[in-house]
């Protein structure tokens, strides 16, 4: 049980429904739903995301950009409490889960229903293929490199596509053969919920990253910049909703999302973790606004 939550806290498991969400978002919008191949995606958006998390948490380290004592939340391997060998194992590992369900998702994804005959067509694997080896890349790019999306300050497109529109259509797309804009623009909320959790990490850490060279938006233009960035991400999130749903339920969420802008406009230091905590919760709400 200690070594469970040993690694629950190691891979940042609060943060996971960053990557669960827009994959429910692709399962509601699916005319037909085949629950294990749900499940199979579910389980490969979170197995990559966990592995970006350690990818991230080893670079940070290495270049110091994670230290003891930080305002942000404990990194294991900044607190001694996580060895560089055990960071490497848990990269392996949850790449080999994302392999291993990637791989059932893209063999899955070339039968083809027609009428009552099921058929084999490798075409249709290719969206999976993409999306599969493009994930892979992005997480490990990430941080891993000295032209890392993170120390380049362009992270926050790759989150919104990759924890939203393409996971969303990604998923939508396993359960139907076909690109749905619904699945974009609903998934694209999520993205932006992503977004914001990025953004109240960067407005945190503005210091710590100018010093390592890490140029986040917030260290390029500055505070007050971000904080109006995550308000044009916010106020993007009901028309997203508008253009998925039409007037609907889902549109409400920018009344949490605001308000989510007026605390991070007032944390300081190690405030800001509740703000990131908040952008996940508004993502899960917004879940649950569209199951309604």
């Amino acid at each position: 049980m200690k070594k469970i939550l040993f690694w629950i806290q190691t891979i940042r498991a609060y943060s996971l429904f960053a990557s669960l969400c827009p994959v429910l978002i692709g399962l509601l919008v699916s005319s037909e739903v085949n629950v294990w191949v749900g499940i199979c995606t579910a389980v490969c958006a979170m197995s990559l995301q966990s592995m970006s998390n350690l990818v991230n948490d080893y670079y940070d380290f290495k270049r110091g950009a994670d230290k003891a004592g930080r305002e942000g939340f404990k990194r294991g391997l900044a607190e001694g409490s996580v060895s560089v060998r055990q960071i490497r194992n848990g990269i392996l590992i949850t790449l080999f889960i994302a392999v291993i369900t990637g791989a059932i998702l893209l063999v899955y994804s070339g039968f083809v229903r027609h009428e009552c005959q099921v058929t084999f067509n490798w075409v249709y694997c290719l969206p999976i293929l993409l999306i599969g080896l493009t994930s892979m890349l992005f997480a490990w790019l990430y941080t891993a490199t000295d032209h890392s999306l993170s120390y380049l300050g362009i992270a926050d497109i790759f989150v919104f596509l990759y924890y939203g529109v393409i996971a969303s259509t990604g998923t939508t797309y396993l359960q139907t053969h076909t690109f749905s804009m619904t699945s974009f623009w609903a998934g694209g909320v999520c993205g932006l919920c992503s977004m914001c959790v990025l953004i109240a990490n960067n407005l945190r850490d503005i210091k710590d990253d100018r010093e390592v060279g890490k140029r986040t938006f917030p260290v390029r233009f500055g505070k007050r910049a971000g904080e109006i960035g995550m308000l044009m991400v916010i106020l993007l999130m009901p028309v997203m909703a508008y253009l998925a749903y039409g007037w609907s339920l889902p549109m409400l969420i920018i009344l949490p999302a605001l308000l989510l802008y007026y605390f991070t406009r007032r944390a300081q230091g190690a405030q800001y973790n509740k703000c990131l905590l908040g952008a996940l919760l508004i993502n899960i709400l917004y879940v649950v606004l569209c199951i309604i």
